[in-house]
């Protein structure tokens, strides 16, 4: 993970400085998860269920079972965007300077922490940035569970700026490369887009809850069925 990212640090740095120029250094953040990747012995295989639109703003959210689920969304997505992602990720070496330097850091056991998380997502999707957000939040123990729970703020966020929801499922990063030392191995990593849901015309009181399910739904029954063959 460092190697590529020390090689093109200056440039990465300058890139980095301002928000203006966050379209650019998401082109390198592609380039740079490809390396890794393939570097690592991982093949992505993403089917897409439909074009994402140029110019607009998603709500990406997708199950979470790996550390490898960074880099294939970066390789997912053709529209810019900025992750939602927890705060321990900063303290990496190399990978956490900008980390926490282009992505939106919380602290799940800090509410202001939380609350401070919408406001600056807010802000990022003001200027036209897509949001990417693992539901669940974070990686259960329970190595039975297929889906865990999904959390609310993806989906109030989504639909507090009437931006669509474009659901992801990644289906083998859990087998590739899970948070568990000793195990996992390269070979093929599939991942599936599926259709974007407009959020126009939800309002967050009625609507949330139903909506957050029916998202979850769509992924789980992916995970139980395989990706689509066409």
């Amino acid at each position: 993970m460092g190697i590529p990212i020390v090689i093109l640090f200056p440039l990465l740095l300058v890139l980095t400085i301002s928000e203006k120029t966050y379209s650019l250094f998401f082109k390198f953040a592609q380039f740079w998860a490809a390396i890794i990747l393939f570097g690592m012995g991982f093949w992505p295989s993403i089917k897409r269920a439909e074009s994402m639109k140029k110019d607009q703003s998603y709500m990406l959210v997708a199950n979470h079972t790996s550390m490898s689920d960074i880099m294939i969304m970066l390789l997912i997505s053709k529209n810019p965007f900025v992750f939602v992602g927890k705060k321990e990720l900063a303290k990496i070496p190399v990978f956490g300077f900008f980390y926490k330097r282009t992505c939106i850091l919380v602290d799940r056991n800090n509410p202001k922490s939380r609350t401070e998380v919408f406001d600056r997502a807010r802000k990022r999707m003001q200027d036209g940035v897509s949001i990417c957000i693992f539901p669940e939040g974070g990686v259960s123990d329970d190595l039975n569970i297929v889906l865990d729970t999904f959390k609310d703020g993806a989906f109030r966020l989504a639909i507090e700026h009437q931006i669509p929801v474009l659901p992801v499922t990644l289906f083998d990063n859990k087998k590739r490369f899970p948070f568990h030392f000793f195990k996992g191995g390269p070979g093929m990593m599939r991942a599936q887009t599926h259709k974007a849901i407009d959020t126009k015309g939800m309002s967050v009181a009625a609507d949330k809850v139903r909506f957050r399910e029916s998202v979850r739904n769509i992924i789980l029954h992916s995970l139980e069925n395989g990706p689509l063959t066409s």
